[in-house]
């Protein structure tokens, strides 16, 4: 690779990276409220079933999607999904947060049995996998093509990236997805962020599946012209600095009210699965 390429692949890897620290701290909190109430024990051995299962679907869902990424009605999917991905927080969020006390009176203190709460956990896991891993697929396979071998029907190069993205995330909810929670507390405007991002993702990947030959709405090699890439890149860094300077700084007192309210949104989620 030469040194164009090599920055073009380390700027999109870091990009995921960001992504990955969002999505897997998101997802490790409702995995953790998702076992809160088995005993200590109980609980260490479900977050490391529901650990060994976000590795198997993880790399399952990559190796799959990597035979059937040049086929458009995937991508076509996988931009659906991830627009309602996104549109679908920040509903949540926005518009249907003001419901939650109504549900709040509905809730009970009984959890799950054991193997119950683990059968959640992957389920859950499932769906992790497949907005990790399309969000990876969505940034990646714009990249240059490289002299690597292909995997499946995809290039090399793309595939290494998608695969460290996925490394990332793994890391990240086994080591480090504790202080991302903590600085989605400290920024809330950083997940909002994260969600819009995903959505702007799902754009490209639309815009990657309408210049499908199969489909040619658009030319071929739109999605490859320097005018596209910049506009999406520099709208993504506006999105992600918006996140981070729109969002007021929470001091410890507000933080610790708020948190009360973050667990129940995440557990509303929870249950969900």
């Amino acid at each position: 690779m030469d040194v164009g390429l090599l920055l073009e692949y380390g700027w999109v890897l870091l990009v995921l990276i960001g992504l990955e620290g969002v999505l897997a701290a998101d997802n490790a909190l409702v995995m953790a409220i998702m076992v809160k109430h088995l005993d200590p024990q109980k609980r260490k051995k479900a977050l490391f079933y529901g650990l060994g299962g976000a590795f198997v679907f993880r790399f399952g869902s990559l190796f799959i999607i990597s035979f059937l990424v040049d086929i458009w009605q995937v991508q076509a999917i996988g931009a659906v999904y991830l627009l309602f991905l996104s549109l679908n927080h920040l509903v949540k969020k926005f518009i249907l947060s003001k419901r939650k006390e109504d549900k709040k009176k509905k809730k009970h203190n009984e959890g799950s049995g054991f193997w119950t709460t683990v059968l959640k956990v992957e389920l859950a896991d499932i769906a992790f996998a497949v907005d990790s891993i399309l969000a990876a697929v969505a940034l990646a396979l714009t990249l240059p093509t490289t002299n690597l071998p292909k995997v499946g029907g995809m290039d090399g190069g793309q595939f290494a990236v998608i695969l460290t993205g996925g490394i990332v995330g793994l890391i990240i909810m086994r080591f480090a997805a504790n202080y991302f929670v903590r600085l989605l507390h400290r920024k809330p405007g950083l997940e909002t962020a994260a969600f819009v991002i995903v959505g702007w993702v799902g754009v490209k990947l639309a815009i990657y599946t309408l210049a499908h030959p199969n489909l040619a709405i658009l030319a071929e090699d739109f999605p490859k012209e320097p005018a596209w890439k910049i506009t999406f890149w520099a709208v993504l860094v506006a999105i992600a600095l918006g996140g981070w300077f729109l969002s007021s700084e929470r001091d410890e007192d507000e933080r610790e009210d708020d948190n009360a309210d973050v667990l129940e949104e995440e557990e509303d989620e929870a249950d969900e699965f």
